[in-house]
């Protein structure tokens, strides 16, 4: 069972679509990638799920209940987590407080000192700065953070876009293996990302977008060792990977 299926997304802003006909799903414990060229409509189609951008069209299924329509708050509530690449902590609140921002649908106080310990055990850089100010964190520190406080929500599935986007290899990595943790909980990763080949070594599945359009889907390694599609659309070759000069 599939615990997202996007059917058929025709979405955008204002009257113009952006998106085309494209299909998502997601199962539990799995890390789906959305890799393409800039400007193929991955982050529109994240957002359209999560209701921050315009659904021309389509129907989206949670659990096998349609939720198409359902606002950013309803889709926090009913259990869907979304991290921006941008703005993504508050920045004049101290870690713990951002933390405390994640949980703020849940009112038994031990339970979010519960989950507050869980997280630390997660991300122990967090800990460490627990009682820093958001703004005076590192990037790194930040994307962290920023993905914490959505798993204090207990999402069944959790939206990233663009995660490792001007982090160093180093720090990238270690987001990776957050999100492998993230992923052996059992809640769903869809993610968006300009590190192609980052993305599909992490991912189990990967849909491969151009110009709003999906002109390939499968299994992410199988992606990998598709020399055409790499050619033609990723840039992929033995030496690098498409979006890679960020992190040198």
């Amino acid at each position: 069972m599939f615990v997202l299926e996007a059917q058929s997304i025709n979405a955008g802003y204002n009257d113009a679509v952006i998106v085309r006909d494209v299909t998502v799903r997601a199962k539990k414990g799995e890390i789906v990638t959305i890799v393409g060229p800039n400007g193929s409509g991955k982050s529109t189609l994240i957002k359209s799920l999560f209701g921050l951008a315009r659904l021309f069209s389509g129907k989206i299924l949670y659990q096998e209940q349609e939720i198409t329509k359902a606002t950013p708050w309803e889709a926090v509530d009913l259990g869907l987590g979304y991290v921006p690449q941008f703005n993504n902590v508050f920045i004049n609140l101290t870690v713990v407080e951002n933390l405390e921002m994640g949980a703020y649908l849940q009112d038994n106080r031990k339970i979010v000192k519960q989950d507050k310990e869980m997280i630390y055990q997660m991300f122990p850089e967090l800990y460490a700065r627990r009682k820093a100010l958001a703004e005076n964190l590192s990037g790194g520190e930040r994307q962290m953070l920023a993905i914490a406080r959505a798993m204090m929500a207990h999402p069944k599935v959790l939206f990233l876009d663009e995660p490792l986007a001007f982090l160093s290899p180093k720090v990238a990595n270690l987001v990776l293996t957050r999100l492998k943790d993230i992923k052996n909980q059992g809640t769903a990763v869809v993610l968006v990302e300009q590190n192609t080949r980052k993305a599909l070594n992490l991912a189990d599945f990967g849909y491969l977008l151009v110009e709003g359009s999906c002109v390939w889907e499968g299994e992410a390694e199988q992606l990998l060792d598709d020399e055409e599609m790499n050619y033609k659309f990723l840039g992929l070759n033995q030496g690098g990977s498409y979006g890679e000069k960020t992190y040198n």
